[in-house]
Parts: structure tokens; C-alpha cells; sequence
């Protein structure tokens, strides 16, 4: 795998908590998940199971899969002859 998949679901999670306007803190509070966990999911320094996937999809009212909709930058590969 060239990317990182936890990268890419933690920008996606900052794209979803900021187009409701909301904080790290409110997403959390919210949510019920540790302010600490949400940054470290959106830094992509977590690994975030199924469940916590679908509490926060439930929390920023969108459908689990809308969390994993992140576009992957295809790798730019050199051609040699």
C-alpha cells in the first residue's frame, strides 16, 4: 500500500467535524469518545475500530460508509524502456 489509511480516514473525520462547524472537544463530547482519541484519529496516529467508526458517524449524522468515502492520490510511477 502506498497511503496510509489512517491518514486518510483522519482527514476525513476534520472534514466531516468541521462541516458542522464543531470542535475536536464538541465532536468528543458528543460523541463520548476522549478528546485525546478524536485528535489522535484525526493526526492518524490511531487505529480506529468499527464500532467508534459508527458512533461517530452516528454523532456527525452521516452513514458509517460516508467516513470512509477519502480519495486516494494514485502514485505517480516512472517508466523506464
Amino acid at each position: 500500500m502506498d497511503y496510509d489509511p489512517r491518514e486518510l480516514f483522519g482527514k476525513r473525520l476534520v472534514e466531516l467535524r468541521k462541516a458542522k462547524g464543531w470542535s475536536q472537544e464538541k465532536l468528543a463530547l458528543e460523541s463520548g469518545l476522549a478528546r485525546s482519541y478524536v485528535g489522535g484519529i484525526e493526526r492518524g496516529q490511531r487505529n480506529i475500530a468499527l464500532y467508534n467508526i459508527c458512533v461517530l458517524a452516528e454523532t456527525l449524522e452521516v452513514v458509517p460508509s460516508d467516513m470512509l468515502a477519502f480519495e486516494i492520490e494514485p502514485v505517480k510511477t516512472s517508466r523506464h524502456k
